[in-house]
């Protein structure tokens, strides 16, 4: 028996002990696309119907995108109207600025594809299975569908490996010779088909040179395809292949037939040409697929399945939650009834703590790709023209997917998104000189897999609200701070995010303007994607010197600052950034107590707007703070109170964090709760009632990712914070959790940490130190140090900070009293 056998065998000894806890699990197959099972090796993904009479895997490849590099200087004239613009802001003339603004859009971002549908025919006729199930186990990333005909058991397992970047299905019977099956395969883009040697079918093609958004209805093509020349649609090739020790296969270009067979494994591979962000996509599609099924068909499944494993679980079981131990199990019901319940009030500690793991599983499944984040809707889209294109919208929600990246132990799957703000910096320094006549360079609110820059709107179609917020790369930036505050990895800090860093201040330096009195500001600004009011039936869009700007800004500055120190470098610039800092326009309280939004105190038309924009510094940054900034901290809050607790589904994972950075545990697990409301795919309620799909994706509706993640991100800023320079255990426990245990949870500094909590208070904590340092500790309770040198403990608000001097690998293990 080799290794790896060996290890699939102790693995099967171990799953076979374990409860339903980590799986999704359904006694009916999927009839629509958010019933379906999400698996996916961060490039491969594959949406599993599990149907009884056909299966249907709807196939995605997290680099199948319309379009091409982009194309600079789109707006040539773009330049001319900044003055104009600012002169009209100036002079409050909104409707004027938001005209001319206008004329300085760009061109839309391209969209993220559906590779095609692989669909296997196991026709029963009109006999009804029994038995039947599907599940995903999100511990094993593996899908699973089961069912009985005619005293028969059918079994259908698949995965998708990063190993061996294959997905990988197996069919089996309880008796012998019983398979008998069609394979086939389709696309929505342009193909052929066609035989290879080995046995393999083919479908492959070029995928269209522009898509438009979906809610562009001003053309008359909105799916344009080019040529065959170079640049002309990404190339993509989608290959399958069954092999069966019994039975007989024979495919031709219709399909592959397997007869009289017990046990079927099939294989998907699949690649496109893309060649970087800035090349034209000429890579060999097709033998990059090729070598891959090559390879993976050389394995037996236990080793193909060992392997995954091996690989997936690396991530996964870094972290467990368990809440409520003791409450009765609901794991024994399918999912969709859980969460039928579950709306109608039931509690379900489980059930809260498995959508938080299913977080983490799918950013593992949709993030493992350099250059190439997940996008609006992970690698998982059967749409040509999906909603949003699919993108990566930068005004909050590409950020949103990565929240939790770090502090959820998954800091590999971060990587993607630096390689695009590398990217973006690159086209975004043209962007910045062509558009702004500025230096560094900018990204908008709209970016794709060649890294788009520009404003977008289509010269001038778009809402300035959203087509022209130019702050997305001063945003993004944050999270190459946030991977060193975590890591405390210098030579990242030095080599990759302080350049990147600069090169977006020295952007914002040159876009900064003072107003009459002195103080810098931006514009055009804008509050993503509100409006103002500013008179009797005026609603204005375009403004000076937002609240999110200032915030972004300030965040900026601040985070460069402290790079440069660290690093001991660039003391000129960092007295520049210091100087223009204390100029920015302060924040602002308005008449209702509440963090204003626009630099006057202006109503807006939707008072409950899904975008909170303006509590930019409360999360994710941590410039408002209840401890250090009281006062703007009860004006944040009185802004939530008046934003009101509904929303989109990201919306609602948006408010969770900011009221667990409120300290207000209650309140975040309230609107946790909300995320939970079953909502069918036919709801296209875009401004708000958002929740959850049957398959547990986020319901904006329609579907997102990032409500998801920041879903996660919420229920670990519930029971973990450290962005105030210590660990604060359990800083905003619902009182519902009353007792739990968390592993595995990664706080600044290189910490990582687990908690134990009983009848709501903290019972013991285990800190391991992954960086030589001080380790400040907060806890509500005082605590038993089991013989580590306290070096100092002080009294605060909030509880009793201790500090310790640690190693690297030194464990604190501390209880309370």
């Amino acid at each position: 028996m080799n290794k790896f056998s060996f290890f699939s065998l102790l693995l099967f000894v171990f799953y076979a002990s374990q409860t339903f806890a980590q799986q999704l699990w359904y006694a009916k197959p999927a009839a629509q696309w958010t019933e379906a099972l999400p698996i996916g090796n961060g490039r491969l993904g594959a949406m599993v119907f599990g149907g009884v009479n056909e299966e249907l895997l709807q196939l995605n490849e997290a680099t199948l995108w319309s379009g091409g590099p982009v194309k600079e200087n789109v707006n040539p004239n773009a330049f001319s109207y900044l003055a104009q613009v600012r002169e009209a802001l100036f002079k409050e003339d909104y409707d004027l600025a938001r005209k001319l603004t206008q004329k300085m859009q760009g061109v839309y971002s391209e969209s993220f594809l559906p590779l095609g549908d692989l669909k296997i025919a196991q026709n029963f006729g009109n006999v009804q299975a029994t038995a039947y199930k599907r599940d995903l186990d999100i511990q094993r990333a593996v899908a699973t569908t089961s069912f009985e005909v005619n005293g028969v058991s059918y079994k259908r397992e698949v995965f998708s490996s990063a190993p061996d970047q294959v997905i990988v299905m197996k069919i089996s019977a309880s008796k012998p010779k019983m398979l008998n099956l069609f394979i086939s395969t389709n696309s929505q883009i342009r193909f052929a088909k066609n035989v290879l040697s080995g046995n393999i079918l083919a479908l492959g093609g070029r995928a269209p040179v522009h898509a438009d958004p979906v809610y562009v209805n001003n053309t008359k093509d909105p799916v344009r395809y080019g040529t065959d020349q170079d640049c002309a649609g990404m190339p993509y090739e989608l290959l399958v292949k069954a092999i069966s020790n019994d039975g007989v296969v024979k495919l031709d270009t219709a399909g592959i037939s397997v007869n009289n067979a017990t046990e079927v494994l099939i294989f998907i591979s699949a690649a496109t040409g893309f060649n970087g962000f800035n090349n034209c996509p000429n890579l060999d599609a097709q033998k990059i697929a090729k070598e891959k099924l090559d390879l993976a068909t050389t394995k037996t499944w236990n080793d193909l399945l060992a392997a995954h494993l091996k690989d997936f679980q690396k991530y996964f079981n870094r972290v467990s939650l368990k809440l409520n131990a003791g409450e009765k199990s609901k794991s024994n019901i399918p999912t969709d009834e859980r969460l039928e319940a579950y709306t109608k009030g039931e509690t379900d500690s489980e059930l809260e703590a498995l959508y938080f793991q299913y977080g983490r599983y799918l950013l593992i499944s949709s993030s493992r790709v350099a250059g190439v984040p997940a996008n609006l809707q992970g690698i998982w889209n059967k749409e040509m023209r999906p909603p949003w294109s699919s993108n990566y919208t930068t005004n909050i929600n590409v950020q949103m997917n990565y929240w939790m990246a770090e502090n959820c132990n998954l800091s590999e799957m971060h990587t993607p998104l630096f390689g695009l703000i590398k990217n973006l910096s690159v086209t975004g320094s043209k962007v910045s000189n062509s558009f702004y006549k500025t230096k560094g360079w900018v990204t908008h609110h709209n970016s794709d897999i060649w890294a788009l820059a520009n404003p977008v709107g289509d010269l001038g179609s778009g809402d300035p609200k959203w087509a022209n917020w130019p702050m997305g790369g001063d945003w993004l930036t944050r999270h190459l701070w946030e991977h060193y505050a975590f890591t405390q990895d210098k030579e990242f800090l030095a080599k990759t995010a302080y350049p990147l860093m600069k090169g977006a201040a020295l952007f914002t330096l040159d876009w900064l303007v003072p107003d009459k009195n002195g103080n810098l500001v931006t514009a055009p600004s804008f509050s993503p994607e509100n409006d103002f009011i500013y008179g009797p039936k005026k609603v204005g869009q375009v403004s000076v010197a937002t609240t999110m700007d200032l915030g972004i800004i300030k965040d900026l500055f601040d985070n460069l600052i402290a790079a440069s120190k660290i690093l001991n470098i660039d003391k000129a610039f960092r007295d520049t950034l210091i100087a223009k800092k204390a100029k920015l326009l302060p924040y602002q309280i308005g008449s209702k107590g509440q963090l204003q939004e626009w630099n006057k105190d202006y109503e807006s038309p939707d008072p409950h707007h899904r975008h909170v924009s303006h509590l930019y510094a409360l999360y994710p940054a941590n410039q408002i703070s209840p401890l250090s900034t009281p006062k703007l901290s009860d004006a944040a809050k009185r802004t939530l109170e008046l934003r009101g607790d509904d929303g989109t589904g990201w919306s609602l994972a948006w408010k969770v964090n900011m009221w667990a950075r409120l300290l207000d545990g209650d309140h975040a697990y309230k609107l946790y709760r909300n995320l939970f409301r079953i909502t069918r795919e036919n709801d296209t309620n875009y401004g708000g009632g958002g929740g959850i799909y049957p398959n547990m994706f986020d319901a904006h509706p329609p579907f997102q990712i990032d409500g998801n993640f920041g879903g996660t991100s919420g229920l670990a800023e519930m029971l973990l914070q450290s962005q105030d320079g210590y660990i604060h255990l359990l800083p905003a426990l619902p009182k519902v959790w009353q007792n739990g245990k968390i592993n595995g949870l990664i706080a600044r500094g290189a910490y990582t940490v687990d908690i134990e909590w009983a009848n709501g208070k903290l019972a013991a904590t285990k800190i391991v130190a992954k960086k030589s340092g001080i380790c400040k500790v907060l806890s509500a309770q005082q605590l038993k140090t089991n013989g580590v040198k306290v070096i100092k403990k002080s009294k605060m608000a909030l509880g009793y900070l201790y500090e310790f001097n640690t190693k690297a690998g030194q464990v604190l293990n501390l209880s309370a009293l």
